[in-house]
C-alpha cells in the first residue's frame, strides 16, 4: 500500500497497457480492510478526497460527478417511465444521489455486496452518500448475482450496475448469464446502464461487455464514452442496452442540476461515435488502440 507521509503519491498502475496515474496525497483519512476488499480514503492534495479499493482509483471529490452523471442520466433520461431503480453496487453512493435527483422514480433498490463501502462513505465521503436516506431508498448489502437471479421478472423499469473493476467479487457482474438475469427483471421496453471501462485501454473488454449484452438479449445497445480524468487513460465509458429498441432517446423533461451531463450532450450522443469507437464495435477491430 502507498504511504502517506508528506510528500507523497498513489499511483495506481495498469501494467499491461505500461501507463498509471498518480495524485498527490496529503494524509490519509481512513483504512481498513473488510471482508471482501481493502479500502482507503486519502486527502488529496488537489483533488478533495479520494477512494481506493483495492488500490484501484474509485473516485475522488473533483470529478466523480462526471462519472456518476453518466451511469445514471442518460438510462433514466431514455425511459418513458423510470418508477423502478436498481442500482447493482455503488457503494459510495454516488450514482444513488443521482438517481435521487429524478422526481419521476418512485422506488430505488441498491445491491452491495460490502456494508463497509456506505459506511465509510457515510462517515468520510457525505456529499456522495447524500441520498442513503432517502424515503424511497432500500439498502441490501448482498451478492448482486445472487439476489438478480432470485429477483421477479418485470420488476425494475432502470437497472444500473456501478461496479468496480471486472476482476474479484465484480468479475461476475460483467457475465452474459448475469446480464441474462438483469434482462429477466427488466420490465418490457427496460433499460440497463452499465459502467464498460476505458475504450483506450481495454477494448477488448467493451467488446466483450456488449456481445454478453448482445447474448442476453438486449436488442438495443450504445457506447457512451466521456472523459474522466482520474481514471487509466482519462477516458471511460458507460454501455447502454435496451430490451427493445434504441437505447439513448431522450424524453423531454425538465433539466436538473447537474454539472456534466446535459440535454443537448445526450442529443449529440445520437450523432454517432468517434470513428475508432465505432470500428471497435462494429468490426472487432482495435484501430487507433494499439
Amino acid at each position: 500500500m502507498p504511504t502517506a507521509s508528506p510528500p507523497a503519491w498513489f499511483v495506481e498502475v495498469a501494467p499491461e497497457r505500461r501507463c498509471s496515474i498518480g495524485l498527490e496525497i496529503r494524509r490519509i483519512v481512513h483504512h481498513e480492510r473488510s471482508s471482501y476488499q481493502d479500502i482507503t480514503v486519502y486527502e488529496t492534495a488537489d483533488h478533495g478526497r479520494l477512494l481506493v479499493l483495492d488500490g484501484c482509483i474509485m473516485l475522488t471529490e473533483r470529478d466523480e460527478f462526471v462519472y456518476h452523471e453518466m451511469l445514471a442520466h442518460p438510462a433514466l433520461m431514455s425511459h418513458t417511465a423510470p418508477a423502478r431503480v436498481v442500482i447493482v453496487g455503488g457503494g459510495d453512493g454516488g450514482t444513488l444521489r443521482e438517481v435521487a435527483r429524478h422526481t419521476a422514480v418512485d422506488s430505488i433498490v441498491q445491491v452491495e455486496i460490502d456494508e463497509r463501502v456506505s459506511a465509510v462513505a457515510r462517515t468520510h465521503l457525505p456529499a456522495l452518500a447524500s441520498a442513503f436516506d432517502d424515503p424511497r431508498v432500500r439498502l441490501v448489502f448482498a451478492d448482486a448475482v445472487a439476489w438478480m437471479r432470485a429477483a421477479p421478472r418485470a420488476s425494475a423499469d432502470v437497472i444500473l450496475i456501478d461496479s468496480t473493476d471486472p476482476v474479484g467479487p465484480a468479475a461476475g457482474l460483467f457475465a452474459s448469464e448475469f446480464l441474462g438475469d438483469c434482462r429477466r427483471v427488466l420490465a418490457p421496453d427496460g433499460i440497463l446502464a452499465m459502467q464498460s471501462e476505458s475504450p483506450i485501454l481495454y477494448p477488448e473488454l467493451v467488446r466483450l461487455v456488449h456481445r454478453h449484452l448482445a447474448e442476453a438479449g438486449f436488442a438495443g445497445r450504445a457506447l457512451l464514452p466521456f472523459s474522466q480524468p482520474t481514471y487509466p487513460s482519462g477516458t471511460w465509458s458507460v454501455s447502454l442496452a435496451r430490451t427493445q429498441g434504441s437505447p439513448v432517446r431522450r424524453r423531454a423533461v425538465p433539466e436538473l442540476p447537474t454539472r456534466y451531463y446535459s440535454p443537448e450532450h445526450h442529443d449529440a450522443l445520437l450523432a454517432g461515435l468517434p470513428r475508432c469507437y465505432r470500428e471497435l464495435l462494429e468490426n472487432g477491430g482495435e484501430e487507433g488502440y494499439s
